[in-house]
Formats: C-alpha cells, sequence, structure tokens
C-alpha cells in the first residue's frame, strides 16, 4: 500500500473536559498518513484515481473547527472516519498534537495516534 502524508495541520477547537477549553479554545495539529494504491493515478497522470489531499485536509480542519468533544481521542475517531469517506484510501493513521494540553507540569506535546481502515 502506499502512502501519502499530510503533517502539521493547524485548527482552533473547543475539545476539551474542562470548561476553559470549551470557552476558549486551543489550537490542534494533526498529522494523516493515508494508505490508498497510487498506481492508477501514476499511470494516467490523474487526479480523479488519486485521493485530493487539499480536499482531505479542509476536510479534516473543519472537524477540529467543529462540534467540541471531551478527548482528543473522539477527535481521531471522527478524522479517520472522514478521511476513509474518500474512495481510494483504504486505511489511514491519525496523530492528533494538544500541545497546550492542560498539565501542571512542563511537557512539550501531548499526542492521540490511531489507525483505521475500511476492512
Amino acid at each position: 500500500m502506499d502512502r501519502v502524508a499530510l503533517r502539521g495541520l493547524k485548527a482552533r477547537g473547543h475539545h476539551g473536559v474542562f470548561p476553559k477549553e470549551r470557552e476558549e479554545g486551543q489550537t490542534f495539529i494533526v498529522d494523516l498518513v493515508l494508505g490508498l494504491d497510487t498506481r492508477p493515478a501514476a499511470a494516467d497522470d490523474d487526479l480523479s484515481k488519486t485521493v485530493h489531499y487539499g480536499i482531505v485536509a479542509e476536510e479534516v480542519v473543519a472537524v477540529v473547527e467543529g462540534d467540541p468533544v471531551d478527548l482528543i481521542e473522539t477527535l481521531a475517531e471522527r478524522i479517520a472516519r472522514t478521511c476513509l469517506k474518500h474512495e481510494g484510501v483504504q486505511e489511514v493513521e491519525v496523530c492528533v498534537h494538544k500541545p497546550d494540553a492542560p498539565i501542571t507540569v512542563p511537557f512539550d506535546d501531548v499526542t492521540v495516534t490511531i489507525t483505521r481502515s475500511r476492512a
């Protein structure tokens, strides 16, 4: 399976279990790896035979900016479902970063990574 990766998609969302997170929001960063067969697109040099990663990026940002959820696990699941709606995408790895998570000790990042497939 071939891979198309999008790294560092940024969007502001209001996800989290604490009222301050819901009210003020924060930046979330999403990394995606889409699994698909790119041979048909490459053979014909035809965008319609692969995934349009620009559209995927817009849809993922819309999910992050959309209805709030408590957990980034839930957010990752919603993003995965969105990606798998694209014909040809057989699997997806989603990593959601929450660099401004409400943690009381020094840290660099919090992430949740999931892998989902059509099967």
